[in-house]
C-alpha cells in the first residue's frame, strides 16, 4: 500500500493477499497436475517430455504477457481510449483539481490526459506512481460540476495509491497461462501430438482425445477460478476506492452525485460506442456495460464493479458518518 493520506483499508489488504494465496495454490496444482498429465502421455505414447516443455513454454508466454500489461499499462490504455496528454495551461481547471487531490494525499502528481469519446467515464493507470496517468472523457467534463469531477477524480487517483494496477496484473497470470495451455494442448494434439508409432493418426487419437479433453477441463476449470477471484477483488477494490476517496475530499455526496448522473447517462450511449470501450471496464470509474441492478444477478456475479445501489449505500453511510463526526 502506497504511504498516502488516502485512508488505509485493512480488508482490501487482507482480500489482495488472500487472493494472491488463492491464485497461487490454484496455479501450483494446475502446472504440477499439467506435467503429470502430458508427460505420462508422452511417456507412455512416444512422446518423450513434449508435455512439460508445453506447459514450461505457455508460463512464459503468460509471464512475458503481463509483463507487458504491467509494463506497458499506461500507453495501452491510453491508446485504446484515444486520448492525449494535455499540459496545464490546455486544461487548467482539469489540471487545479488533480493539484488539490495530490496536496490532498500528498502523492506526487500523475500525467493528465483527455479522451474525445462522448461517454462519461474516467480511469487510471500506470505501474506506479511515478509513471501514473489519470484520463477523463470530453463526456465526463461536459456533465459533472467541479465538486463531482473531484469524487470521481479522487476515486481513480485511489487506485495509483493502492497500486491496484500491479496487483489486477498478477493476479491475472493465472488465467492468461490457462487459457493458452488449453489451446497450445488442444493444437498441439491436432497437428501432431496424435500421431502413432508408425506415423499414423488411427489408433493414437482414441488414446490423445481422452488426455486432451482432461486438459482443457481442467484448464477451462482453473480459469473460471481465477476469473471469478479476479471479479471479487476488482469489485472490493472499486468500494474501497471510492471509500478512501470519499474520506480524502470529505464529499460523499458530490461522488454519488457523479455516480448517478455518469451511470444514467450511461444508458443513453449506443451500444456500439460502449461495446468499444469495454476493453477499459476494469479500469473505469463506472462500468461501459453492465447487467441489471439486482446483487445476485449472474451479470453483476460477473461484473468487474459492485452494483450502483451498493455504492451509493456506502457513500451515504460515510456521509452520515462524516456529519455526526463534525
Amino acid at each position: 500500500m502506497a504511504r498516502t493520506r488516502y485512508a488505509s483499508d485493512p480488508g482490501l489488504i487482507a482480500r489482495m493477499g488472500a487472493t494472491m494465496f488463492l491464485l497461487g495454490l490454484v496455479f501450483t496444482g494446475f502446472v504440477l497436475a499439467l506435467f503429470f498429465v502430458l508427460d505420462y502421455y508422452g511417456s507412455r505414447h512416444g512422446g518423450g517430455g513434449g508435455g512439460s516443455g508445453l506447459v514450461v513454454f505457455a508460463v512464459l508466454i503468460g509471464a512475458a504477457v503481463a509483463f507487458g500489461g504491467y509494463y506497458w499499462s499506461d500507453k495501452i490504455a491510453l491508446n485504446t481510449a484515444r486520448a492525449r496528454l494535455v499540459t496545464p495551461q490546455q486544461a487548467p481547471e482539469l489540471h487545479g483539481i488533480i493539484d488539490r487531490i495530490c496536496a490532498l494525499a500528498d502523492m506526487p502528481k500523475p500525467r493528465v490526459a483527455i479522451s474525445p469519446m462522448n461517454m462519461p467515464n474516467a480511469f487510471a493507470t500506470g505501474r506506479s506512481s511515478k509513471v501514473a496517468v489519470v484520463c477523463v472523457t470530453q463526456g465526463l467534463l461536459q456533465r459533472l460540476d467541479p465538486r463531482e469531477l473531484e469524487g470521481v477524480l479522487a476515486h481513480e487517483m485511489s487506485h495509483v495509491a493502492h497500486k491496484d494496477v500491479a496487483v489486477m496484473t498478477i493476479a491475472s497470470f493465472l488465467g492468461i497461462v490457462a487459457a493458452l495451455l488449453v489451446r497450445m494442448g488442444f493444437y498441439a494434439e491436432l497437428f501432431g501430438g496424435g500421431r502413432g508409432r508408425g506415423g499414423g493418426r488411427g489408433g493414437n487419437n482414441q488414446n490423445a482425445l481422452p488426455v486432451m479433453l482432461l486438459v482443457m477441463l481442467v484448464g477451462v476449470v482453473v480459469y473460471a477460478i481465477s476469473f471469478l477471484l479476479i471479479r471479487l477483488l476488482s469489485r472490493y477494490r472499486e468500494l474501497s476506492a471510492d471509500r478512501s476517496g470519499a474520506l480524502l475530499t470529505g464529499q460523499p455526496s458530490a461522488r454519488a452525485s457523479a455516480l448517478v448522473k455518469v451511470t444514467g447517462d450511461m444508458a443513453r450511449i449506443p451500444t456500439r460506442d460502449l461495446r468499444q470501450a469495454e476493453p477499459l471496464n476494469a479500469f473505469y470509474f463506472a462500468p461501459a456495460l453492465s447487467g441489471k441492478s439486482g446483487d445476485m444477478s449472474l451479470s453483476n456475479l460477473f461484473s468487474t464493479h459492485p452494483s450502483l445501489q451498493k455504492r451509493l449505500a456506502q457513500l451515504d453511510k460515510i456521509s452520515k458518518q462524516l456529519g455526526s463526526a463534525s
